[in-house]
């Protein structure tokens, strides 16, 4: 229990608690009002942070776009200087609308080429390189083959003054030799080789008309003709290949003829002749006479007959003939019988040294 004066103590406590309750009140909600004020300044400002920080990363994006297009720029000004030559650089001034409009043609037609030419091809290069490579090694064989040609020409020309020297001098000791023979086969005539041009039309025979000119007059106007053709031929620079041997003999009381106009026996001692001066010139171990004296009368079948036995101890005569006198100055005959059984058999007969000697 409480006395009258605590009760209203009491009671004055609570009227001061309920007044500073509701001085709190008061003042809670003012604070409230503040903090709401707070939180909305708050997220204006997180507004406006969200919307800075977007665009400072839209402005490093571009910034960086930037730093990209001008690396791009840079080496693609850099290919073009070293592809064109050209010092790289920026410009002392801008371009006026008319450069640039010309630039930009000059773009379009460089855009328009490099479509004609398609796309790239990224093995170009190694393809370039293997084509050098093969290049140079063509031109290694190219030099090796043109050293080989300069060696083989000079081989060529070495071999060719070798045979012309050999043939002049094999044509000349034949000539010799066949004016000597031609005397024996064709006692009281003359006869001669000489080189003709294959080209050349033949000229008419020497002599034959009664009238005309000697046969010594012709012939010295033949050789003139000859010389005056050679000439001729030298100065158009005619290859030797075209040269050829001219037969001409003069039998006695007759005039020159060649070998083409001739009857056959003289074509046959012309021949014999011919073969004699060539094997005097150029011996070899034997010869093959295949009934060449066939067409020869008996006076001409004893002058060959004596050219054998002139000659025989420097060559062997190997002679097929039917004519007997001619077997009668071998020293071995070799013959082919059919027996009665229709076999054919070869026979041989050595002549002895008595007979070789009366047919000497």
């Amino acid at each position: 229990l409480f006395s009258a004066g605590e009760v209203g103590r009491l009671e004055a406590m609570a009227g001061r608690l309920g007044e500073e309750l509701e001085a709190d009140k008061r003042s809670g909600g003012t604070e409230a009002e503040e903090l709401r004020a707070c939180a909305a300044a708050e997220a204006d400002i997180q507004a406006r942070l969200r919307e800075g920080a977007e665009a400072v990363t839209e402005a490093e994006v571009r910034a960086q776009q930037s730093r990209d297009r001008h690396q791009e720029i840079g080496a693609e000004l850099e290919r073009l200087v070293a592809l064109t030559g050209l010092e790289g650089g920026p410009a002392e001034s801008a371009l006026t609308d008319e450069e640039r409009e010309e630039a930009g043609q000059k773009l379009a037609r460089v855009e328009r080429r490099k479509e004609q030419l398609g796309p790239v091809n990224p093995l170009a290069k190694a393809e370039y390189e293997e084509a050098v490579e093969h290049v140079e090694t063509l031109e290694r064989q190219r030099t090796d083959l043109e050293e080989a040609m300069r060696e083989l020409r000079a081989l060529i020309r070495e071999t060719d003054r070798h045979i012309r020297e050999t043939f002049e001098e094999t044509f000349e000791a034949a000539a010799r030799n066949f004016e000597e023979l031609v005397e024996h086969c064709f006692p009281g005539g003359r006869g001669r080789l000489r080189l003709v041009r294959e080209e050349r039309a033949p000229r008419p025979v020497i002599g034959g008309a009664p009238g005309e000119d000697s046969g010594e007059d012709q012939e010295a106007r033949a050789e003139a003709e000859e010389e005056a053709t050679e000439e001729h031929g030298k100065e158009l620079g005619e290859p030797e290949d075209n040269m050829g041997v001219e037969i001409e003999v003069t039998p006695a009381g007759k005039a020159m003829k060649k070998l083409t106009l001739m009857s056959g026996g003289e074509k046959s001692m012309t021949a014999i002749a011919f073969l004699f001066a060539v094997f005097l010139a150029r011996p070899c171990p034997f010869y093959i006479l295949d009934e060449v004296e066939a067409a020869l009368d008996d006076l001409n079948i004893g002058r060959f007959l004596e050219l054998l036995r002139a000659y025989r101890e420097r060559a062997q005569f190997i002679v097929v003939t039917h004519q007997q006198r001619t077997m009668e100055a071998a020293d071995s005959l070799y013959g082919v019988s059919m027996g009665g059984d229709g076999v054919s058999k070869v026979i041989s007969r050595k002549l002895p040294a008595e007979l070789e000697s009366q047919a000497a």
